[in-house]
């Protein structure tokens, strides 16, 4: 990736909604040809969407909570993800190395609607649970320190000379 792409994904890491104007002052391109690499890095599946931050208190989720679960016969099918889909209160799942298989981060209401919510991941993939609650956020949602790619060719001069 070139380097005036990596500082158009910085900067709509930062700002999803910052417009193909403001996108062009900071990288010195014109406003098309930001608007053609944006839209070939959303072709690229470079960006991938874009998404409202909510502020969860706000909507009524203010706790949030780190889940990790293994399940509690290791030869059954690794399916856990495909099994918890349904759950709306889980906002991510990722796979993990170490003892457990997954941590799913969840928000919702209550440290009621927690256990609730707890014994629901239980019952629907039979796994065993390990639960930590978050006391605050300090920062989340952080832009993406976008490194270059180590692995690529040199560019070469497109005009014909070297």
């Amino acid at each position: 990736m070139e380097e005036i792409d990596r500082r158009i994904v910085t900067l709509l890491a930062r700002d999803g909604r910052m417009s193909f104007t403001d996108l062009a002052r900071e990288t010195g391109l014109s406003v098309s040809a930001v608007h053609q690499r944006v839209r070939r890095l959303e072709k690229r599946g470079v960006v991938r969407g874009y998404a409202a931050i909510i502020d969860h208190d706000a909507v009524g989720l203010p706790l949030t909570a780190f889940v990790s679960i293994k399940p509690i016969d290791p030869a059954a099918p690794d399916d856990a993800p495909e099994r918890l889909a349904h759950l709306s209160a889980i906002e991510a799942c990722h796979s993990v190395a170490g003892d457990e298989s997954y941590i799913l981060k969840v928000r919702v209401a209550s440290p009621v609607a927690l256990e609730d919510l707890l014994q629901q991941i239980r019952a629907s993939a039979n796994v065993s649970t390990r639960t930590t609650v978050v006391l605050s956020t300090p920062y989340e949602h952080r832009a993406p320190s976008v490194a270059p790619d180590l692995t690529a060719e040199p560019a070469t001069a497109s005009d014909g000379s070297s």
